[in-house]
């Protein structure tokens, strides 16, 4: 087999990347929201479960995941673990739309920056993703901050000495009698420090990591025709793993720092490495890292769900040329994307803190693709 044949079996990072000016922003948005906002329902509860392990005192100090989780369920019922959920739906809506156009349009422009410099695939992919992905979540903070800060301090309500409230606006109404406007922005630079490096960490380890695993199956690859559905989703499922295992590694101290300082009483104000002291001598250095095992589900889980679904909306509006990697819509339809992708995620999400929300997940997750009409998906 010729050079020129082998090549062109590899998707070239061109083919896989989406062009924002060819993106359907209807579809993005709505669809797109509604899809997220469903992931969300599924894993929020990984998410209460990690803010609990993090602020942990007294009785509750050192807990894993499990026993955590099964407090909550023994205390409060399976509402627990949806505690402050309305207050983060609410707040999805703006900072996804926010988050989206930043990522679409930073990577674009990205894309064309380092264009003139002849780097390889997984470089390009790296930096484009990486730059597109902090300036998203930077942006993203002006709204999700506040919404942070009060759902929060619902999730731990009445946990380890801290205040109960009435519900969200309750929340937002006594920091601001406290505080003011700022209290709610309380571990801003941190959140920043947190969710920026994160989402950049994340977004550079994911592009490069697919380009890796596409340029070594191609080394190997004989058949001549289009990757089939289940190592394309293979390969984006292997990138989103990779991408939660090192984004949880670098971040979840300052994570947990973070959730700390905005769970605190107003009366309490403890600076961060007032923080920091505390933690060591409660739990060693490993306190820094509470919440990582539910924090590395959390991400791998939810940056999966969402880099498939995000792929899928991003679909929409690619000229002809660059369908190589997504001609299989046209053959098979969504039934088998939801088949074969629910599938592999569903064997990722089997463990012992989320078999009680699995199910959950998949119906939501399978609803959220079948919702989409793909009569004319690739309008030219």
């Amino acid at each position: 087999m010729d050079t020129t044949t082998r090549a062109a079996k590899i998707p070239s990072f061109r083919q896989t990347e989406i062009n924002w000016d060819n993106l359907d922003k209807t579809k993005l948005y709505v669809v797109g929201a509604g899809m997220f906002s469903g992931v969300t329902v599924a894993l929020y509860p990984v998410s209460v479960v990690k803010t609990r392990m993090q602020v942990a005192s007294g009785d509750a100090l050192g807990r894993n995941a499990l026993a955590t989780f099964k407090n909550i369920l023994k205390v409060d019922g399976v509402p627990g673990l949806y505690r402050g959920f309305p207050t983060v739906i609410i707040g999805a809506v703006p900072t996804r739309i926010i988050f989206l156009t930043a990522l679409e349009t930073t990577k674009a422009a990205s894309l064309k920056l380092v264009e003139p410099f002849k780097l390889s695939e997984p470089v390009q992919a790296a930096f484009a993703n990486g730059l597109a992905g902090l300036s998203a979540s930077t942006c993203s903070q002006a709204i999700f901050v506040p919404i942070d800060v009060i759902s929060q301090k619902l999730m731990v309500q009445g946990y380890s000495g801290h205040a109960r409230y009435k519900g969200g606006i309750d929340v937002a109404r006594k920091v601001i009698e406290a505080d003011g406007i700022r209290g709610l922005y309380r571990g801003f630079g941190l959140s920043v420090m947190t969710y920026a490096p994160s989402s950049a960490v994340w977004w550079a380890s994911y592009g490069s990591s697919q380009r890796i695993i596409w340029s070594a199956l191609g080394r190997w690859q004989n058949e001549e025709e289009a990757p089939s559905q289940l190592k394309i989703v293979g390969v984006q499922a292997s990138g989103g793993i990779i991408a939660g295992a090192v984004t949880s590694f670098v971040t979840t101290p300052i994570d947990t720092i973070k959730t700390r300082l905005q769970v605190m009483d107003n009366e309490n104000k403890p600076k961060a490495s007032q923080v920091v002291k505390r933690l060591i001598a409660e739990d060693g250095w490993k306190g820094l890292y509470r919440g990582l095992g539910p924090r590395f589900f959390s991400s791998s889980a939810w940056g999966t769900s969402m880099i498939v679904c995000y792929e899928y909306l991003s679909m929409f509006r690619l000229p002809l040329s660059n369908v190589y990697l997504c001609t299989w819509f046209l053959d098979h339809g969504i039934s088998e994307l939801t088949s074969i992708s629910g599938g592999i995620l569903l064997q990722l999400m089997q463990v012992n803190l989320h078999t009680q929300i699995v199910h959950i997940w998949s119906l939501v997750y399978i609803a959220s693709f079948r919702s989409i009409s793909i009569s004319n998906p690739l309008p030219l």
